[in-house]
């Protein structure tokens, strides 16, 4: 007997977690796979250039939602994708993460009568005004399979009445993913020096940062109190800044001035990217001094790797990264950031809660145990 596993991406952080579960699944004779990208992210830095580096199959099905509001977003993949659930027929409906595109396939194929797993599973910020949250709380609701990637995601799923029988501790598939590439992403360094889009960088004499969430880049004035601060700091530091689509087109809106009172480019303090491949962004991740982020893959990562990571914001889904790794939240205390970029430098590693052997489960295999389990299904 087969199974036939039709999983669902959308969005550059699925495509770190779909990559090790298909090669995981592609170890078994009785597993067929389907593909299916819904086209949240369409620029080809924040997708095609992933698919290649990550060594991830052309995609079976690509829907071309593209961009819109997140209900335009969310009802546009489940109207496309209901036809190719119908005619692909899946045994199960394996989603990722927490994007529109998650959520969508979730509630299609569970009206469908379709099993739905859900990679990363049980992850809660306990913030409602996240739409990522809405997601997550919904998907793991409909979902018949839940893979968890640390203990608090299985004690969250309990208290919210998910059966334990539904719930598998498998770790985290994105840890998978940079543990496979790591040695590759450092081969970009050469004689102790790296060099990106015409930038050349020296191992631990930079800061890297990325920002993109609505609370982070959406108000004009909050945005550039944040950037004024990454500019002071790029006066101690090199400030590298690979900028996401939604934080350039805010920059860019006519309602903006901030790039008139802030130096922005690369030759100055804060020094502007275009969005990065995996490769360069995990060999930039390495070797940094610490890391500013808003991003939560970027909080495991860095957790992983050992690097100081000051995250803006005021919650987390991934409480581990804080307890367990190098993750501090700052929130929107700028004074705060200040401080901890200065005690960073001044060699303060109070932010390092590695235990011996690293966060559990975080090492490299999770997928294989993902793709045991949809295995036995099979039987």
């Amino acid at each position: 007997m087969t199974i036939h596993v039709l999983h669902v991406v959308g969005a550059r952080p699925n495509f770190m977690k779909v990559a090790p579960v298909m090669a995981a699944l592609a170890q078994y004779a009785d597993a067929r796979q389907t593909l299916v990208h819904t086209g949240q992210h369409y620029d080809v830095n924040m997708s095609d250039v992933f698919f290649q580096q990550l060594g991830i199959p052309a995609p079976d099905v690509n829907l071309e939602v593209g961009s819109g509001s997140h209900a335009q977003q969310t009802a546009q993949v489940m109207s496309r994708f209901e036809l190719v659930v119908i005619e692909r027929e899946p045994d199960i409906v394996l989603v990722y993460g927490d994007i529109n595109s998650t959520v969508a396939a979730a509630l299609v194929s569970a009206k469908l009568g379709i099993r739905v797993g859900h990679v990363e599973a049980g992850l809660r910020s306990g913030d409602r005004t996240m739409p990522e949250e809405i997601n997550r709380l919904v998907t793991d609701q409909l979902a018949d399979i839940l893979f968890t990637p640390s203990e608090d995601g299985n004690a969250n799923l309990a208290r919210e009445g998910i059966l334990p029988e539904k719930v598998h501790l498998v770790g985290n598939v994105m840890i998978d993913t940079l543990v496979r590439l790591l040695p590759a992403a450092l081969q970009h360094w050469q004689a102790g020096r790296f060099e990106v889009q015409g930038l050349e960088v020296e191992p631990n004499k930079y800061v890297l940062t990325t920002l993109h969430r609505p609370s982070n880049v959406d108000d004009p004035a909050v945005l550039e109190q944040i950037l004024t601060v990454l500019s002071d700091i790029g006066q101690q530091l090199p400030v590298i800044f690979p900028i996401h689509p939604r934080t350039r087109q805010r920059l860019q809106s006519t309602h903006y001035a901030i790039s008139r009172s802030i130096p922005l480019g690369r030759n100055t303090s804060l020094r502007l990217l275009e969005p990065l491949s995996y490769l360069d962004f995990l060999a930039l991740q390495r070797h940094a001094a610490l890391v500013i982020t808003d991003s939560g893959g970027i909080q495991e990562e860095t957790s992983y790797l050992g690097i100081p990571c000051l995250t803006l914001r005021t919650n987390t889904e991934r409480p581990v990264t804080v307890e367990m790794g190098t993750n501090t939240l700052v929130g929107n205390d700028l004074d705060l950031l200040r401080t901890r970029f200065h005690a960073i430098l001044d060699g303060d590693r109070s932010w390092d809660r590695r235990p011996p052997g690293g966060i559990p489960l975080w090492d490299g295999h999770a997928a294989e145990r993902i793709a045991a389990v949809l295995a036995g299904m099979a039987g």
